[in-house]
């Protein structure tokens, strides 16, 4: 990687296969210390690469600096604001990837019918696995799904004793189904769509972009969120209902361990990249800047092309560079890690002060 990091090309960043895939930071302060991205907490103070880290996730009392969102922008590493362990996504900022590869490869999948198709039958063979589905059609793929769905929810009501009526919800509103099952499958299911939302931008993908799902703005988040509901949300609902752990935030908290234990992040970055990358093929490499061309495809941006001779266009070098970060003691994190959790301890709760006592009125 170049020495100055804001002089840095493109090419000079690392890809994201070779980036740790994560990092979330809870209850702690961001900044920066040169070309590192420093998190402090009362605990401990973890200096991070920022050129390794793929996708930064801002949970619950986190505060970042300036400096440290330029350095993180410029790297080409994706700034999430989620909820707790991630489970809720908030808003994003620049994803690592500098070009537009990956982008451009799940257009191009989205807006061919048997590509489309092709997608969608790897998606649903995920789900199925040692049952080939290479030549199903959509009607089949649809209806092996619903069957697939009807016979978990047998399962796992024998299984834990819980009573299954089916599947009610209404979107946006978890209490429309009236039973508490059915709500907190629409908590949980909600919290698994906020992960994959964060992943899916962090990647440089479009959430919009879907396979299955269509006409929606997070249609392939619902693609992505349907290949682990079976092994996630549906048992840990009906083991919640068991327990009388009825409230949406038991299904929060409850898929936000099992999320973290399981190391879920990692395998939803592997499995987009294995479902929009053909056999080969690697679209993380960053990319510089280009313009389209109807005949040659593309040409070189950053030129003046009014002249017969092109000529380098200007561009400042942005070197003013921050102000030196903390000196605090640091402690390196362990970039051997394809996720990294930095959490600060509890906040500790302030006494309210006390109202001075008062004296007596007079009386009138």
């Amino acid at each position: 990687m170049a020495d100055i990091w804001w002089k840095a090309d493109p090419h000079d960043l690392h890809r994201i296969v070779d980036r740790v895939s994560s990092v979330y930071v809870e209850r702690s302060h961001l900044d920066r210390d040169e070309n590192a991205v420093v998190v402090i907490n009362k605990r401990e103070t973890v200096r991070i690469p920022a050129a390794m880290i793929a996708v930064m996730l801002l949970g619950p009392g986190t505060r970042v600096t300036h400096g440290a969102i330029r350095l993180l922008a410029d790297s080409g590493t994706a700034v999430c604001w989620v909820g707790e362990q991630g489970v809720r996504m908030y808003a994003s900022g620049l994803g690592p990837s500098r070009g537009a590869g990956l982008l451009h490869r799940q257009a191009w999948l989205v807006t061919r019918p048997k590509e489309r198709l092709g997608v969608a039958r790897a998606m649903y063979g995920m789900r199925f696995p040692g049952e080939d589905v290479s030549h199903a059609t959509m009607q089949q793929l649809r209806g092996r799904e619903g069957a697939r769905f009807r016979k978990l929810y047998q399962e796992h009501s024998r299984r834990t004793g819980v009573r299954w009526d089916g599947r009610v919800y209404k979107a946006g509103d978890a209490f429309a189904a009236g039973d508490d099952l059915n709500r907190l499958l629409s908590a949980a299911n909600a919290a698994l769509y906020g992960i994959c939302h964060a992943v899916i931008v962090g990647l440089g993908a479009s959430p919009g972009l879907g396979f299955v799902h269509t006409g929606s703005a997070i249609s392939f988040v619902l693609d992505i969120a349907d290949l682990y509901k079976a092994e996630y949300t549906i048992p840990l609902a009906f083991d919640l209902t068991a327990q009388g752990l009825t409230d949406e935030r038991d299904a929060r908290i409850g898929l936000r361990d099992q999320i973290a234990e399981t190391k879920l992040l990692s395998r939803i970055v592997t499995d987009i990249k294995s479902l929009l990358n053909p056999p080969g093929t690697d679209f993380d490499t960053p990319e510089t800047s280009e313009l389209w061309d109807e005949r040659l495809g593309s040409v070189s941006a950053g030129v003046n092309w009014a002249a017969d001779a092109p000529a380098p266009g200007d561009g400042g070098d942005g070197s003013d560079q921050e102000p030196p970060g903390p000196t605090a003691s640091l402690t390196p994190a362990d970039m051997g890690e394809r996720h990294i959790a930095v959490i600060g301890p509890e906040f500790e709760e302030s006494t309210p002060p006390q109202k001075p006592e008062q004296s007596p009125e007079p009386p009138g």
